[in-house]
């Protein structure tokens, strides 16, 4: 079984496709195997740009990135993609609309991954941190990350990126209400994707009111993938930030490690709790009782959760 490891990692630090594959599969369903990757290849990794890309749904995030990363290979980096799409409710897996919608920038090269958004403490699963981890240790860099585009991850994502894309499109008829709900304080770059279409100019004048302040100095830009604009100066921006980002990995580094463990940590004690809740006596004896209506359910969990803490 070592030799098969072995075997397997000594392909993926040459980055083969099939070993990339094969250990992110490991990495999302075989927690032991998991480990063991982790264990080998820790100490090679830390070192990739990490690129998060996030926005509301329908901002055509999967197309920007299938045309950026197309400039960025001609750029001499070599990209790769995990877009973190909805769990599917039948199988735990991720569904591949994005991955369909980034065809062209496959065929040129760039390694391209789906992976499911699964529950985690923190919303960003270990899955995903330790994807990440294979890509890098299989030479890729920069590491683009496509968010759901829904909810709490979007937020999440920008927290283990070096560098943050928020993608708003005229053509989602929530854009300015989502400028003022807080996608404003987390990206390095804002993109007015779609410039093509109508109202694209009072988009780039609403996000230029919110958020372009004496103070910070943020990076506004307009692309439209259909006409093909503003693709190469995004890619050239990208590649001048990733410079500045190598240098405040340093910095970054210790604290995503610590979110990292503390999040590893409490989703390891919430799951031995919730196997000795199955047989705890007095969170049965409690159980029967909210059941009965005899006491309120808050009042219920912290009997149980002192009795369990004794």
């Amino acid at each position: 079984m070592d030799d098969i490891m072995d075997d397997m990692l000594a392909d993926l630090k040459k980055g083969k496709r099939r070993a990339i594959a094969k250990a992110i599969t490991i990495i999302e369903n075989d927690k032991a195997g998991a480990k063991k990757i982790l264990k080998k290849i820790f100490k090679d990794t830390g070192n990739s740009v990490i690129i998060g890309i996030t926005g509301p749904a329908g901002a055509g995030k999967s197309s920007l990135i299938n045309k950026t990363v197309i400039s960025m290979r001609k750029l001499r980096t070599k990209p790769a993609v995990l877009a973190v799409d909805p769990t599917s409710h039948v199988t735990g897996g991720a569904i591949l609309g994005d991955r369909v919608r980034m065809t062209e920038s496959s065929d040129s090269g760039t390694y391209i991954r789906s992976i499911a958004s699964r529950g985690a403490t923190g919303a960003i699963s270990d899955s995903l941190r330790n994807s990440i981890r294979i890509l890098e240790y299989a030479g890729f860099d920069p590491i683009i990350i496509e968010s759901v585009g829904a909810g709490q991850t979007e937020i999440e994502i920008s927290e283990i990126a070096d560098i943050t894309i928020v993608v708003f499109s005229p053509q989602t008829g929530d854009s300015i209400q989502a400028i003022k709900a807080g996608l404003t304080e987390i990206g390095d770059i804002y993109l007015v994707n779609k410039s093509d279409l109508d109202g694209s100019n009072q988009l780039y004048d609403a996000l230029v009111d919110y958020i372009d302040t004496p103070e910070q100095k943020l990076t506004i830009l307009k692309t439209s993938t259909k006409k093909n604009s503003g693709i190469t100066q995004l890619a050239k921006t990208l590649k001048n930030m990733m410079v500045h980002s190598r240098q405040e990995k340093k910095n970054t580094d210790p604290i995503r490690l610590e979110s990292e463990l503390r999040d590893i940590v409490l989703n390891s004690i919430k799951d031995r709790f919730g196997e000795m809740l199955n047989t705890d006596k007095a969170f049965l004896k409690y159980l029967k009782k909210l059941q009965a209506r005899d006491i309120d359910p808050y009042d219920a969990a912290d009997k149980i959760t002192k009795k369990m803490a004794v």
